[in-house]
């Protein structure tokens, strides 16, 4: 995995916000049921995240959580490093004290072009690009099983 459990869940919780429609607001239950996430954990993320203003909250029957701004605007690099920070991808990936191109480790070279990935892609991709593709996958998806379910029914008349 290139980011912590809890990055992974805020990535899911926002792609989910960032189909809530604008001016609602989303609950940490239904997130955590929709998601399969641990509810707990999740409101304690979502509530670190709105401390750090990516998320708006508010309190009530129909509070929960809702995005700060446009999916379009939160990269996935925002919130690995809201949540945990851009040290680990900065590290030795033998664990060395000092690792650069002048005392580089075993693994030097081939890590600085692994991080320059794992961080271009982070920095590229946006909640609005996951939720698109998830979009396009639901869609795909749920066209896929309509053919399968005519081809079954086509075969039973034969």
């Amino acid at each position: 995995m290139i980011y912590s459990r809890s990055a992974e869940y805020a990535i899911r919780a926002f792609v989910h916000l960032a189909q809530v429609p604008e001016g609602k607001f989303a609950m940490v239950k239904n997130i955590a049921d929709q998601e399969d996430i641990p509810a707990h954990f999740l409101a304690k993320i979502l509530q670190q995240l709105a401390r750090k203003g990516l998320l708006r909250s508010s309190k009530g029957p129909t509070g929960g959580f809702a995005l700060r701004v446009d999916a379009g605007d939160v990269r996935l690099l925002d919130i690995v490093e809201a949540l945990d920070g851009l040290a680990p991808y900065q590290q030795c990936a033998s664990g060395l004290a000092e690792c650069s191109d002048d005392m580089p480790c075993s693994m030097h070279d081939s890590w600085v072009a692994l991080r320059s990935r794992i961080m271009d892609y982070l920095g590229r991709n946006t909640i609005a690009d996951l939720a698109k593709a998830l979009e396009i996958k639901k869609k795909n998806l749920a066209a896929s099983r309509q053919r399968k379910s005519r081809r079954l029914v086509g075969a039973k008349r034969a």
